[in-house]
């Protein structure tokens, strides 16, 4: 492991990579504490302690603590999160973007150009619709210096300037730095608010609202869902698929190979998704004049809630199988076994092997996302049931240990690739690319 560690300066393009990719999350970790030009951020931190355990919460987690100071990246990287839900969606119902998805990387990059344009009009839809929320007090009386029409047009600009620029940092450090960089943008957002939550546990301890015994008991937890986490996501089931040597004195002989499929296929794709449909009715509220309908959603969309946590089970669910069945398609893998010259033991080529796969992929779908429901629920109940001061999710948690796995991996691929062992000496760290 030190070993490792050492290796990894001595390479210079990936120090170079890793120094880029922390000052590029240094920059995004400024901008959120850059308050919006006619704010009073002390209200708005009021109302989002006030609302702490609630969708406003769980909104502010996902900023990086940016809603709660009303920063210029307020918005953070959500709107691209909803325009890439939108595109996901319309390639499946759309045949043109269906087409334009299968030509391959040409295709790939007119949808993210669109995907991008989509983010720009939805961010300023959300700034003029939150700049509106603020001029009418929901976000607590006093929250706008000078209401009108001038706060409201540099509102929207500030905002959506800042979910574009947001924008333009995860694809730098993706292109030019180590791991995905709006994976990483998220992650640091969601790990900052961890020493607060930490520091909340330990005074705590100090009033004697909370018991030694009881901190123990949820470190012991939250160790053990992390460690399950890591071992269910490096989890795969091998298909093995045999081979037929041609030429030279092993004419008629056969290799193996296996084609891999992970336990959670869709990642942490699922959770978000269903994070980011929830957070609508939050929206509907904020902008809602119905007393009927605020006292409604106030009640029942809360996490906590039954009914909450249910419809996010049931989205969960649908999301593991829908993004499953876009990243794999057990035709196109049945074809390309065929053109490879490879079978399945015990199974006919073409129609029975796709079949044979869709039939695995489908069980193995369903443990997928029963485990991602599970994960994604259980820090609920631990805050109803041990009154944990802190709101960590499970999504949280999921993308965290995702997301080191993949970096960790990309880092692992570079130092194997340049003859240096890797964190483990022998072996390789799989992350979610399986790399």
């Amino acid at each position: 492991m030190l070993a490792g560690l050492q290796n990894v300066f001595r390479i210079e393009e990936l120090r170079r990579r890793i120094f880029f990719t922390a000052a590029m999350l240094a920059v995004y970790r400024v901008g959120c504490v850059v308050v919006t030009p006619g704010i009073n951020g002390n209200v708005i931190k009021q109302f989002f302690e006030s609302m702490s355990g609630t969708m406003f919460g769980l909104l502010n987690v996902f900023s990086g603590g940016a809603m709660e100071q009303l920063s210029i990246f307020a918005l953070g990287i959500m709107p691209y999160i909803s325009a890439s839900i939108i595109f996901q969606l319309l390639t499946v119902v759309v045949p043109a973007l269906e087409r334009l998805k299968k030509e391959g990387s040409e295709g790939q990059k007119r949808i993210t150009q669109w995907t991008r344009y989509a983010t720009i009009g939805l961010a300023l839809f959300q700034s003029l619709l939150m700049s509106i929320a603020l001029e009418n007090g929901q976000f607590g009386s006093g929250a706008v210096l000078e209401p009108g029409w001038s706060f409201r047009l540099t509102t929207m600009i500030t905002l959506t300037a800042g979910t574009a620029f947001i924008m333009w940092l995860g694809e730098q450090v993706t292109e030019r730095g180590i791991g995905n960089g709006i994976s990483l943008i998220i992650f640091s957002g969601i790990i900052v608010g961890l020493p607060s939550g930490l520091s909340n546990v330990a005074d705590l301890v100090r009033t004697g609202e909370f018991s030694i015994l009881t901190v123990i008991v949820l470190g012991v937890i939250v160790v053990g869902a992390i460690a399950f986490v890591v071992f269910v996501e490096r989890g795969q089931r091998r298909i093995p698929i045999q081979h037929a040597r041609r030429g030279g004195s092993e004419s008629g002989s056969e290799s193996m190979s296996y084609f891999p499929l992970r336990v959670n296929t869709a990642g942490v794709i699922p959770p978000i998704f269903a994070s980011s449909l929830l957070m609508l009715p939050l929206t509907v509220r904020q902008y809602s004049d119905s007393p009927t309908i605020q006292r409604f959603i106030d009640e029942w969309m809360n996490p906590g809630d039954i009914a909450y946590n249910v419809v996010y089970v049931a989205l969960i669910i649908f999301f593991c199988f829908f993004y499953t069945s876009i990243m794999i398609n057990p035709d196109d893998v049945s074809e390309n076994i065929k053109r490879s010259g490879g079978y399945i033991p015990g199974v006919r080529p073409g129609r029975k092997t796709a079949d044979y796969i869709d039939a695995v992929l489908s069980r193995l779908t369903l443990v997928g996302a029963l485990y991602v429901a599970g994960i994604c629920v259980l820090p609920v109940i631990l805050s109803q049931y041990m009154g944990v001061p802190f709101y960590f999710g499970g999504t949280a948690l999921l993308i965290c240990v995702s997301v080191s796995l993949d970096t960790v991996g990309q880092i692992e691929a570079h130092l194997v690739s340049r003859k240096y062992d890797g964190f483990s000496g022998t072996g390789r760290v799989r992350g979610r690319l399986g790399r």
